[in-house]
Order: structure tokens, then sequence, then C-alpha cells
């Protein structure tokens, strides 16, 4: 096996690898003739990269050709590399690969922009939308990631709500919701939806709901339309939206409760996360959320594993008989092992992210 093969090898598997490891996958990228291995791990560098921005940043320019303008494959990695590391140089690249249709179409490939200030990355995905006006990875991921800019996609509303009759219309409702009152504008749009007007399909009826309440304050319609979801006891996907709502939806904390002994391992972790939300006790939410904290678990998105850590962390101290567990599994040299080797160091270090949060929420 090769010394950069081995590097490679080494930043799949361990949290924590030998710098030299990076060192080489940057030289190793870096060259007249990259390697597609390399390649697919530096995008998911992130910080890990951080002592390296500038030799990358040099080399996009190099990319980019004398006129800077050239969108090719190398541009994408070294821009994408750049910006999971937060380096504002990869800006110009990405404003221009979202022109041409160079960013990436996998969702979790494409919050690696998510390093960058959310003004600037809504203004990258202004750009896209516009430019994807058709095309259902272009739509879904640039949604999927103005979500994450929040109140700062408000100057996308416009290109956002023009989804709202189109088959990117739950994409769009997350977005707006996110976005909140400056979309206010597209809360009768919104209100359609969740009243059955627009459509009968119930998720997109409970999305709309809550999008209405964040853009108007009002949260009579998100109330009345996810409340009836829980109540049927088959609707769990209403339970996040209760949660949002907080006090709010304290009429709704019964069937909220009978819930949590659901067979189902998501819907429990949604009742227990709601019920806490909802009347601020956490007694009887811990033990089940404690109990969907698989040690072992090496990633499956089928279980709710990293939901379960991160809303034991949003509980706080009373969540303390958790941190033992949380710190052992923090401790691992080893990563996930199912998510493949695209997306693996992305999935791990959102791991480690939420284990790391949710111990500084238990422990204050």
């Amino acid at each position: 096996m090769s010394g950069l093969a081995e590097a490679v090898e080494t930043v799949l598997r361990y949290r924590r690898p030998d710098p030299d490891c990076w060192d080489a996958v940057v030289d190793a990228v870096c060259t007249e003739h990259p390697s597609y291995d390399a390649e697919r791990v530096l995008v998911q560098a992130g910080t890990a990269i951080t002592r390296h921005t500038d030799r990358i940043a040099v080399d996009l320019r190099r990319q980019q050709g004398a006129f800077g303008t050239a969108v090719g494959h190398g541009v994408t990695v070294r821009a994408l590399a750049l910006a999971g590391a937060g380096d504002l140089r990869a800006l110009p690249a990405l404003h221009r690969l979202a022109e041409h249709g160079g960013l990436p179409y996998m969702r979790p490939q494409a919050r690696v922009m998510a390093g960058l200030p959310p003004a600037a990355l809504a203004a990258v995905m202004r750009t896209k939308l516009r430019r994807d006006s058709d095309d259902y990875h272009g739509n879904t991921t640039t949604l999927e990631v103005l979500a994450l800019c929040g109140p700062a996609a408000a100057p996308a509303v416009d290109d956002v709500a023009m989804r709202l009759d189109t088959q990117f219309a739950y994409d769009a409702m997350r977005v707006l919701g996110r976005i909140g009152p400056p979309a206010d504008a597209t809360a009768d749009r919104l209100a359609a939806y969740a009243t059955g007007r627009r459509t009968s399909a119930d998720p997109y009826r409970r999305r709309a709901a809550w999008a209405h309440w964040k853009v108007t304050g009002d949260p009579t319609l998100a109330l009345d339309v996810c409340g009836a979801a829980v109540r049927s006891g088959t609707a769990s996907h209403g339970l996040p939206f209760l949660a949002d709502l907080g006090p709010l939806a304290a009429e709704h904390a019964a069937p909220v409760r009978r819930l949590m002994e659901s067979p189902g391992a998501w819907t429990r972790t949604y009742a227990a996360h709601a019920y806490w939300r909802i009347t601020g006790d956490p007694q009887p939410s811990v033990p089940v959320l404690l109990a969907e904290v698989d040690p072992a678990w090496e990633g499956s998105p089928a279980m709710p594993v990293r939901q379960a850590v991160h809303h034991l962390g949003e509980i706080g101290a009373p969540a303390a008989p958790a941190a033992p567990l949380l710190r052992g599994i923090l401790a691992r040299e080893d990563r996930l092992k199912q998510p493949f080797a695209g997306v693996r160091i992305l999935a791990d270090r959102a791991y480690v992210r939420t284990l790391t949060d949710a111990l500084e929420g238990i422990n204050g």
C-alpha cells in the first residue's frame, strides 16, 4: 500500500489522524495529476486542513486559469475544501460554479459550504436557484443549504416562493419557515397547503402549517394541523413541529406522551423531545432518549441515535445520567463505519459535534 493510500485510509478510519496524513492528502491534490481518493477526502476535511488553506487557495487560482473563469472539477474540489474550512476565498469560485452548474448535487456534500457566513452563502445559493430552475438535484440541494442559512436567506424569498407550486414545495416550505417574518408575503399560499386547499398530502400540510406560524407568528393553524396529526396516533411527523411550538402546544401533551411508548424508535424519540419542550418536564423524556443512544451505532440512518443525543444536550443538566455514555462514545478513535467513503468524514464529524455540544449542554 502506498503512502498516499495509507493516509487516505487513515483519515477515513480515524477521528484524530496524525496531521501528516492530511499533509499527504493536500500534497496529492495540489499537483498536476491529483488523486481522486485524495480529492474525495479533502472536500470533507473541514478545519483539519486549516494550516494548508493558503496553499489550496493558490492552487484554486491556478485551476481557474489566467482569466479566473474555469469551473471544472478541480475548481469545485478546492473551493469546497476552502468553504469547509470557513475560508472566504472560496466565495468567488463558488459564485462562478453556481452560475455554471458546478456545485455538489448531494445534500451531505452541499452542507460542506455551511462553514461560510450565512449571508454570503445564501447569495451563492440564490444564484444557483435561479440557474437550476427545473433541475431536481439542483433545487433540492440548494434549498437544503438555504434552510441552513436561516433569516440570512431572506433576499431569496421570491425565488424560493416560486417553488411552492412545484415538486420542490416541501423543501421550499422549510426554507420559508427558517427565514421567518421576512417571508410573510407567502402566508396565504402556505395556509392553502396547510388547510388542504392546495394538496391533501399530510406531510405538506404539517410542514406548511409550521412554516405559516414561523412567518406570521400566529400558531393557530400549526396547532390545529400538527395537533390533529399527533392525536391520530399514526402521524409522528407532527411531533417535531409541536416540539418547536413548545408550551403553546400544551393541550396536546397527553397524546404526545402516549407516543413515547410507540414501537417506532423515531416516534419515541420525537415524542420524548416534544413532551419535554411542551411541558418542561424532563423526567419522562430522559430515559426514553437515553435508551436510543446505542454506543455500538455505526451511522445507520434507520436509528435516531444522533437525534437522541442532540435532544439530551438540549435538556441539559437533568440529562446528566447520559454523560458517561456520551463521553465514552466521544472518546472512540474509529469513525462511524456505515456511511460510504464519500460522506463518512462528514457524517462522523457531525456526530462528534453533536456529542460535544450535548456534553456541553449537560455540563452547563
